[in-house]
């Protein structure tokens, strides 16, 4: 009988764990096809964009506040030809699918600067709210970083505008839960007081196709 109890007292406690590390950003359906560009096309969504491809083959040094937004190879990963191409390809098909885009936010990389400024959606702006986790410590800490971004995420977009946000897949998966590949994208919508859930997730390829589909020239 105590080894009984003992075991339902550990499912208990096990159920408790399991559920403290569940998101509530994951709505139990996600949008995709015509309701996804009908729902995007009313506005009221953020749209969190993972940086463009990149060149693996260089690496980021950062030993102080601030470095990060150097635009320098040798200083810090930077976007790969085929990452510059995705991005403008990205952009394109979110104009020909006319979908409103309000603000514009990226992290202070360059990378995820220029990942916005190649979408030409509109004017970018550079913010340590929303940083690589790697950084965190220079910029507030873990915790900080991930309540920032978890606050802009659940702030409701001017009426039919959807936000974009260009920052870091590390980023993403700490304060939401979700991943993106590079050029990938998590579709949030916000619900006030920092509370959001994810509603798609869209990877690069697929915007050209939707436009293809639903879009105009």
């Amino acid at each position: 009988m105590k080894n009984k109890l003992y075991s339902i007292k550990t499912c208990f406690f096990t159920a408790i764990l399991l559920l403290s590390f569940t998101t509530p950003a994951f709505a139990q359906d996600l949008l995709s096809g015509r309701s996804l560009i009908e729902g995007l096309r009313q506005g009221g969504y953020i749209i969190y964009f993972r940086h463009a491809a990149t060149d693996w083959s260089q690496n980021d040094t950062v030993t102080a506040d601030g470095e990060w937004t150097s635009c320098d190879p040798d200083r810090m990963r930077q976007l790969s030809d085929q990452g510059r191409l995705v991005a403008r390809q990205i952009g394109a098909a979110i104009r020909r699918l006319k979908i409103p885009i309000g603000r514009i936010l990226s992290s202070e990389y360059c990378r995820t600067r220029e990942t916005a400024q190649l979408m030409n959606l509109g004017p970018v702006r550079p913010t340590r709210t929303i940083m690589n986790m790697r950084v965190a410590d220079m910029v507030g800490g873990r915790e900080a970083v991930v309540e920032r971004t978890r606050r802009e995420l659940g702030k409701k977009p001017d009426k039919g505008t959807n936000t974009i946000i260009v920052a870091h897949g590390n980023l993403m998966q700490a304060a939401t839960g979700a991943y993106a590949g590079e050029a990938g994208a998590g579709i949030f919508e916000p619900q006030g007081d920092g509370q959001f859930q994810i509603v798609a997730q869209v990877v690069p390829e697929e915007w050209e196709q939707l436009a293809d589909r639903f879009g105009t020239n």
